[in-house]
């Protein structure tokens, strides 16, 4: 498995396993998490994609209960988890609305609450999950390098920013943001024209691509675009699945697909993106009959 070095102290696997659905799976037994776990690892998978607010904010619970029973696990993996949004539910049930918080004092009760919940000691990724209007940026980023000073995160980065908000954030920061996490799919195609990966090219930054399968719907649905695929897929011997994560996998900007299953068979098969071959005339293809219609 290809790895990518977001920062000086950080090395992430190109592939990420996303935790988003793992409190949905009827299934959470810490040995089942394992499996789900060491199927990533079979593959050379070793980063996985956490947030405060998955599961109604259990997701990292089932996780850390894993954790517990597997001494030496967390050593063979890199933790990302999200802070900042305040939903209605859970923990926060008593909240009248959904809100963003990255007030200092929100972040570092989150990052206390996650390392607790994932019997962790350390956060390896921390990402702001969704920008902030109330945002104060000077407080934010001395919240995000106090935490990196500490310890308690090895490097911060963000998650659904647009180029601007990055660079406000990073404005107040003496730290290097690492990465920006956003929607990123065949089904998703905003962010090749919209400045979003041009900027990450810019910064250097690796983006992480969340919803690589456009939330299941390049799996089930037809259309010009999976019908392409589907003839990609029979020429090179693979699924649906691996020729659309390959394409992402294409781009300079060094995407980093976050893939989320609670299908042992699924995850089994992340890394036959790896044995598509996608030149460009190819990419363009695919790009072609997703957006309906040639290239100007």
């Amino acid at each position: 498995m290809e790895r990518i070095a977001l920062s000086d102290s950080l090395e992430v696997s190109r592939l990420v396993y996303g935790m988003w659905r793992l409190a949905d799976d009827p299934n959470t037994a810490p040995g089942h998490v394992r499996a789900k776990i060491d199927a990533c690892l079979a593959q050379g998978i070793t980063t996985m994609d956490q947030a405060d607010i998955y599961g109604g904010y259990a997701a990292e619970d089932v996780l850390g209960a894993c954790l517990k029973q597997s001494p030496g696990l967390r050593d063979q993996l890199e933790i990302v988890t999200k802070c900042d949004i305040v939903a209605p539910i859970g923990k926060y049930a008593d909240r009248r609305v959904k809100y963003y918080d990255t007030s200092a004092a929100h972040i570092n009760a989150s990052v206390e609450a996650s390392l607790e919940a994932m019997e962790i000691e350390h956060i390896d990724l921390l990402l702001i999950h969704r920008p902030d209007p109330m945002m104060d940026a000077a407080e934010t980023g001395e919240a995000l390098d106090a935490l990196i000073e500490s310890g308690k995160i090895g490097a911060a980065g963000v998650s659904n920013f647009r180029p601007w908000d990055c660079d406000l954030l990073q404005s107040a920061m003496t730290n290097t943001l690492v990465t920006n996490q956003i929607e990123l799919s065949l089904a998703a195609r905003e962010s090749f024209t919209n400045g979003d990966l041009a900027h990450a090219q810019q910064q250097k930054i690796a983006p992480m691509a969340w919803s690589p399968l456009g939330g299941g719907s390049l799996m089930t649905e037809s259309s010009a675009a999976t019908a392409k695929i589907d003839e990609m897929a029979i020429a090179q011997g693979v699924d649906r699945a691996a020729v659309a994560v390959a394409w992402l996998l294409a781009h300079p900007s060094r995407i980093l697909p976050v893939m989320g299953t609670n299908t042992l068979s699924r995850i089994a098969t992340f890394a036959d993106a790896f044995k598509v071959e996608m030149d460009r005339q190819t990419w363009f293809e695919l790009y072609e009959a997703a957006n309906g219609q040639e290239v100007a």
